[in-house]
């Protein structure tokens, strides 16, 4: 797939779809689909999320995508799907983001029931992610299962910013965006909300982990608008039991008013008795083991979105990117809806932005040598300048062991499991404080220019790469940017291996680390 007609492609050149190789369809949403991609020169793999712009334009939604990439361009952390390219052509947007080969959240806790320490390390990496995001000045207001993506790991990722909003100093959101059923009760109330609302949003999400449910239901809106404003979550004798300091949690995670909620502070939610024992430094750097990883022997994608392309499609995407032709021309006598969508194809035109993760990180390296104008902040001191993207002042994960990341070897920081529990050393170093909107607390590492023999110039970073290696050096990125084209991020079996029987010699897998069974596992008994 991809580039079919044999003509060369420059791959040094500003970014296109020519420097993809297409691989299958793995989703789909309201404006187009997502499909794994490699790069033809790394052989990294991404998610390619390519929108079609007469659909954007016929349902007047073309500020909310330019927001969504505007706001995806100055992000970048381990529990976020990053973008890491963007560009147009004739008719579609491209945002090229993180792979995540383990399905969003949803797909698992519809089909098998988590334990609480599964969800505990889900539930403190989301919050990490929501930390950060609100720390850049901005509310995501979407936050639920369909939006957190799980990678090869099993560490998960925030996702869709399509909805998300920046925040305005002193000045509170009134619109009710987002899924009814994770919206806060002060977003119904109409008398304004800030980001204590996401943390609502995540104690739903919270809620239907443990449950397998959620904890607010209606038949209308009207209904459930009711339910949510009372704000009576009811929670059931179950068998095994939850125990009660994740039903305290989830009840301060549910509480109404905000300034008492779980999350209103980083500090608070960081001591809260369920979460005390995550050492959230070592959480953030990678270094402690998921609990739940998704199987690597069977894909976590509807394989229904590959063979409705494969089958239904006239025009598959790489033969429409190579068949397009440019829009007519505005005519004399346009009506009123035509020229209204003119000026929305301009605005696209104009504002979706080409992005290119690597460029980025090399002009924010120039600008801390002192060739721009914008200087590193300093640990734990805020910022109102957005953070761009920070390949260059990133160390790389630390190198997995078996898939596995591994705890720092020094003893005074490293994090320890007891009975599958994730214990924080209490003589290790402790996370920082933060207040309502935490400050940008990422430091610089050294990276340099160095003189090559031919008497070029090579970029490294930390005198151990080249530019070269670039593209790998991002910490952020998670291990399914590895993947080796479908046979690590579609299966084993190819777009039909879903079809073919198991081989012969198959033996049951043990239980899965994390899982108490399947879905309804927690059974209600009172």
């Amino acid at each position: 797939m991809g580039n079919s007609q044999g003509k060369p492609v420059d791959l040094n050149g500003e970014v296109n779809l020519n420097h993809f190789r297409l691989l299958r369809v793995v989703g789909r949403g309201a404006f187009g689909k997502v499909r794994i991609v490699e790069r033809k020169d790394t052989g990294l793999s991404f998610a390619l999320k390519y929108i079609r712009k007469d659909e954007v334009v016929r349902s007047e939604s073309v500020r909310n995508i330019i927001r969504e990439r505007r706001m995806l361009e100055h992000v970048n952390h381990p529990f976020i799907c990053n973008l890491r390219y963007s560009f147009q052509d004739i008719e579609y947007m491209y945002l090229v983001v993180d792979l995540m080969s383990g399905g969003d959240l949803r797909f698992h806790i519809s089909r098998k029931t988590f334990t609480e320490d599964a969800v505990r390390f889900w539930i403190s990496e989301l919050a990490c992610a929501l930390r950060y995001v609100h720390g850049q000045g901005i509310i995501h207001r979407d936050v639920k299962p369909d939006n957190v993506l799980l990678d090869a790991d099993g560490h998960v990722h925030l996702t869709d910013f399509n909805v998300a909003s920046d925040i305005i100093a002193g000045k509170m959101l009134t619109s009710k965006s987002g899924t009814l059923a994770y919206l806060a009760p002060e977003v119904y109330g109409g008398r304004g909300y800030d980001v204590r609302a996401d943390w609502w949003s995540l104690g739903v999400l919270f809620y239907e982990c443990i449950y397998n449910k959620r904890p607010f239901e209606g038949n209308s809106e009207t209904s459930l608008t009711n339910v949510i404003l009372h704000a009576n979550a009811k929670f059931p004798i179950t068998q095994p039991a939850v125990s009660p300091n994740c039903v305290q949690a989830i009840k301060k995670a549910l509480e109404p008013n905000p300034d008492l909620r779980l999350g209103h502070t980083w500090q608070n939610f960081i001591e809260d008795p369920f979460f005390a024992m995550v050492d959230f430094e070592m959480l953030e750097a990678k270094q402690i083991e998921p609990v739940f990883v998704p199987s690597a022997d069977k894909t976590n994608f509807d394989a229904t979105y590959d063979l409705e392309e494969l089958l239904l499609e006239e025009a598959p995407l790489e033969a429409r990117a190579r068949r397009q032709k440019p829009r007519e021309r505005l005519k004399d006598d346009a009506t009123e809806k035509e020229i209204r969508e003119e000026e929305l194809y301009r605005t696209i035109e104009r504002d979706f932005h080409s992005f290119d993760y690597t460029v980025a990180a090399y002009k924010k390296f120039t600008e801390s040598q002192g060739e721009g104008t914008n200087p590193a902040v300093p640990i734990g001191q805020a910022s109102s300048i957005p953070q761009a993207l920070t390949t260059n002042d990133a160390r790389a994960a630390p190198p997995p062991t078996n898939g596995n990341y591994q705890s720092s070897s020094d003893p005074r920081t490293r994090s320890h499991s007891q009975g599958g529990r994730l214990v924080r050393n209490p003589s290790g170093p402790q996370p920082q404080t933060s207040q309502h909107m935490p400050p940008n607390y990422k430091g610089v590492q050294q990276s340099g220019l160095v003189q090559s023999p031919t008497g070029g110039m090579s970029f490294t970073l930390e005198g151990t790469g080249s530019w070269s290696d670039l593209a790998r050096r991002d910490n952020t990125l998670p291990t399914d940017a590895n993947a080796l084209g479908d046979e690590k991020a579609g299966g084993s079996g190819g777009m039909f291996g879903f079809l073919g029987r198991k081989r012969r010699g198959y033996s049951p897998k043990p239980k899965e680390r994390g899982v108490l069974g399947k879905e309804g596992a927690r059974q209600i008994i009172g």
